[in-house]
């Protein structure tokens, strides 16, 4: 009888599925990049004129001291971000988000306390050095 019980329970415990695995972030990093680089190229006469953050259909981007915040003013959302998540958050919306092709809107956060110049400076340096190299165009605002 216990040989049976302990067959049953290993049998039991073989067919259970493993635990799924965390996927590589390295992987997850380059499939963002992938479909990034999937977008069409920039269509300027597409923005040429939008000079509002509001009115702007693309990913709208505010550097802030503390990180990045994705804006979707369309939604009323926001998401703050660390300077490296940019390209993670970019890779997952869908094609819709880019309207206007490859590129995205940034501004600098104009409410600042001192000290945070400095901090700013080094997430945009970051964030631009990042979108550079996946060839997404920046649309610099005036800050907001």
């Amino acid at each position: 009888m216990r040989l049976v019980a302990i067959v049953l329970a290993i049998v039991v415990l073989a067919g259970c599925p493993a635990p799924p695995k965390e996927p590589d972030p390295a992987m997850v990093e380059a499939a963002a990049e992938a479909t990034i680089k999937a977008i069409p190229a920039p269509d300027s006469s597409k923005f040429n004129n939008v000079h509002s953050a509001m009115k702007w259909d693309n990913p709208y981007l505010v550097i802030t001291r503390g990180g990045v915040d994705l804006v979707d003013y369309r939604n009323n959302e926001v998401r703050h971000l660390k300077p490296d998540e940019v390209v993670l958050a970019l890779g997952k919306l869908p094609p819709s988000a880019w309207p206007y092709g490859r590129v995205v809107a940034a501004s600098e956060n104009r409410v600042q306390a001192q000290g945070d110049d400095a901090l700013i400076r080094k997430n945009r340096g970051i964030v631009a050095g990042t979108l550079e190299g996946l060839q997404v165009l920046i649309n610099w605002l005036p800050s907001v």
